[in-house]
C-alpha cells in the first residue's frame, strides 16, 4: 500500500492563535511535526487555509498545499487536501496527523500503517491507562476493543463499568484503553466519512469518531508506549518547553 501524511494546520486557534507557528528550538511548531511524519513517509504535505503557515512551510522546504478556510475539522481539511493531491500523487491511505503534535515519533506512524495488512476502514492509536485520574478523566476519550481488535465504542466515560468494585481499583482489575486521537484512512474512506451526517452518539460525547462506527466503518486501533504531548494552550507549550530543557522529550 502506498501511504500519505496529511498535517491539517489553521492559524484561527481560539484557545492558541499562530499556534503551529509557536517557536520550539528555534523551529516553528509545524517544522517538528513535519519533519517527524517525514522519518515514516515519503509523501507528506501540510495543509492549511492561512498564508503564513503555507510560506513557513516552504520555508523550510516542506510541501504545502492550500486548502479552504470553512472546514469544521481537521478530518475535513484532509479530505479536501488528499482530494487535490490524488490528482498527481497516488496514495492507498491517508495518515492524519495534527499541526500540534511536535513531539510524535515515528514508530507511532509504523504502527498506523500496519493497521492496513488487514480489512481495516480506519486505523487510530491506543495507550492503555494505569492510573485511576486518567480513566475518569473526561478529557481523556476511552475505547473498547472487541474480539476482533476492532473498536466497538468510544467515550469521555470510564468504560466498561466495573460492577462491585470502587471506582479507585478499576483501572486494576480491568484493562483500559486511552484513545490517541491520531488518524489513518483508506482515500476512498475518508471522502465517504466527511459526507456523513453528524450522528446523535457523536454529538453526544462530542467525539467525531463515533459517527464513522454509527455508519458501520471499523475502526483499528494499535497499542502504542508512547504518550502523545498535544499543544492546544500557551500553557501546554511552556510545559512542553520545561520538558525539552529537561530533556524527557526529542
Amino acid at each position: 500500500m502506498n501511504f500519505i501524511g496529511i498535517i491539517p494546520a489553521r492559524y484561527e486557534s481560539t484557545r492558541f492563535p499562530g499556534k503551529p507557528l509557536a517557536i520550539i528550538n528555534n523551529k516553528p511548531m509545524i517544522q517538528w511535526v513535519y519533519e517527524n511524519v517525514a522519518q515514516s513517509l515519503k509523501h507528506v504535505w501540510v495543509a492549511t487555509d492561512d498564508n503564513r503557515i503555507f510560506n513557513a512551510v516552504q520555508n523550510f522546504g516542506g510541501n504545502a498545499v492550500k486548502t479552504l478556510s470553512t472546514h469544521q475539522s481537521g478530518t475535513d481539511r484532509c479530505a479536501e487536501a488528499a482530494q487535490i493531491l490524488s490528482k498527481e500523487i497516488d496514495f492507498d491511505v491517508v495518515i492524519n496527523v495534527q499541526g500540534d503534535e511536535p513531539f510524535i515519533q515515528a514508530e507511532q506512524i509504523e504502527l498506523l500503517k500496519s493497521c492496513f495488512n488487514g480489512n481495516a476502514d480506519i486505523a487510530t492509536l491506543i495507550k492503555k491507562i494505569d492510573t485511576s485520574e486518567e480513566l475518569f478523566n473526561p478529557n481523556r476519550p476511552k475505547v473498547v476493543i472487541g474480539n476482533q481488535q476492532n473498536a466497538l465504542y468510544f467515550s469521555r466515560s470510564p468504560i466498561p463499568f466495573v460492577r462491585n468494585e470502587e471506582e479507585k481499583n478499576w483501572h486494576l482489575k480491568n484493562n483500559f484503553w486511552a484513545h490517541i486521537g491520531m488518524y489513518a484512512y483508506k482515500a476512498d474512506v475518508l471522502q465517504k466519512i466527511t459526507k456523513l451526517n453528524n450522528g446523535k452518539l457523536e454529538l453526544t460525547e462530542s467525539l467525531e469518531q463515533l459517527r464513522w462506527l454509527e455508519n458501520g466503518f471499523q475502526i483499528k486501533p494499535a497499542e502504542t508506549n508512547h504518550q502523545s504531548i498535544g499543544i492546544d494552550t500557551p500553557e501546554d507549550l511552556r510545559n512542553a518547553l520545561q520538558l525539552l530543557k529537561d530533556k524527557t522529550v526529542l
